[in-house]
């Protein structure tokens, strides 16, 4: 087997495999040797099938496994070799594979860019400000108030159902007029303005009584769990049992109980623990941004421009997305990335790189348990439809990177955060929202 580099300029390489055709003969014949002793064939029996009679009989498909192994192993013997990591799968294709015939040479072409040599970082350079808000009295009353209106009681009303009011139905799912599964309930309470069901369903219950039958036609999202139901149009059969009033909890010590505190004054430390914890993780974003700088300012270099390329067709397709939220759809056409989505989009791989380099140095890892956590939080995005969801994570490896991907950037920051000088502000909720704010402008 032999191997020539064709391209070296930057990071794009390019090599011309040639694998001889006797290399090819001796892997079929290993094969098929290998494979013998359990053949049988009408005339003969078991492993003693002449070696003639089986290269006729599976030779070709043989030669054809065996040049893919040949392929395979001559790429893995290059990147061990060269040390070469390339940044997206190889371009392989056969030279004149159309005019190719068994007892001839294969050569084929590969071509791919290169992960560059990421220079080392000296972690202990780097500065951080935590900032640190706490909550106060005026915070936890508000907070105890709109915990308060999740406690409310709903009472029996005569009339028609209005926004803020409890329905008590049973409903039926259909699609193509067929029944789904996890598209039925029965006796379920939906409070009308809460947004719990699919966009469009709640609005078709306003002025619905008790005792109507009511059909409701919605189209699912296109981003929706269940693959199968996304984008489509469904029909749900509606009976309408009772319609109710919502009465407001009052705040005492029953209160408190109802959410599992002992009384009060309890409820409003755990309140006052649970703002402070949504603090800190503001916190966290502003200073793994400040981070996130440093590190850009501190490392340079060249970028595989295949990746910055596709970077900044995503970044230019989500912007769309985010300025025309009219637009579920993906028949919007190509959309072209300006030259500030591909600085963003240069800035993003060279961190993703870097972050990734490091946690590679360091052994960092997804656990198990964390990827399992993470499809139940996104799972609970899909109300009656958690099995499926978890069913197409299982099957689509682009969405288990999806989820795995912030995870361990996350892991790699703490693990930067623990190495770096990190200094302690306390500041107010006012002013962490200012400095979450700017976030939003760079």
């Amino acid at each position: 087997m032999q191997v020539t580099e064709t391209l070296n300029d930057g990071l794009k390489r390019g090599y011309e495999i040639t694998i001889t055709a006797k290399e090819l003969d001796d892997k079929v014949t290993a094969k098929l040797e290998e494979a013998q002793p359990e053949i049988e064939m009408k005339g003969f029996r078991k492993g003693k099938v002449p070696m003639a009679m089986l290269r006729k009989q599976f030779g070709p498909r043989i030669l054809g496994e065996a040049m893919q192994d040949a392929v395979d192993g001559a790429m893995s013997e290059h990147f061990d070799k060269t040390g070469d990591r390339p940044a997206m799968q190889p371009k392989i294709e056969m030279k004149d594979g159309e005019n190719w015939k068994e007892g001839d040479d294969v050569i084929v072409t590969v071509e791919y860019e290169a992960l560059p040599e990421i220079p080392e970082v000296d972690l202990s350079g780097v500065t951080l400000e935590r900032l640190v808000v706490k909550a106060n009295e005026a915070e936890v009353d508000e907070a105890l108030s709109s915990l308060a209106a999740t406690a409310k009681n709903f009472e029996a009303k005569d009339g028609k159902a209005e926004n803020g009011d409890q329905v008590v139905i049973d409903f039926e799912g259909f699609v193509d007029g067929e029944a789904f599964e996890g598209g039925k309930g029965e006796g379920y309470p939906l409070e009308l303005g809460s947004g719990s069901f699919i966009p469009g369903f709640e609005e078709q219950l306003l002025g619905a009584k008790a005792g109507d039958d009511i059909d409701v036609t919605v189209t699912f999202p296109t981003e929706y769990g269940a693959e199968h139901l996304a984008g489509k149009e469904a029909l749900f059969k509606c009976k309408v049992h009772e319609v109710k009033a919502a009465k407001a909890a009052e705040i005492n010590d029953d209160l408190a109980k109802q959410f599992g505190a002992e009384d009060l004054a309890a409820l409003k430390g755990q309140i006052a623990e649970r703002l402070e914890a949504e603090y800190v993780g503001a916190a966290r974003q502003v200073m793994k941004r400040g981070l996130l700088d440093q590190l850009d300012d501190k490392v340079k270099f060249d970028l595989p421009p295949s990746l910055v390329e596709a970077e900044a067709k995503q970044i230019a397709h989500q912007l769309y997305h985010e300025e025309h939220p009219e637009d579920h759809g993906h028949n919007h056409g190509e959309i072209e990335a300006t030259d500030e989505h591909n600085s963003l989009a240069e800035r993003r791989v060279r961190l993703g790189l870097l972050l990734a380099e490091i946690g590679r140095k360091q052994e960092i890892e997804v656990s198990d348990a964390e990827m399992t956590q993470a499809v139940m939080n996104q799972a609970r995005q899909y109300p009656g439809q958690e099995r499926a969801f978890f069913e197409f994570v299982q099957q689509n490896p682009q969405m288990q990177q999806q989820l795995r991907a912030p995870i361990f950037e996350d892991k790699v920051v703490d693990y930067i955060a623990g190495e770096a000088k990190v200094t302690e502000k306390e500041v107010s909720k006012e002013d962490l929202q200012k400095e979450i704010e700017k976030l939003d402008e760079v």
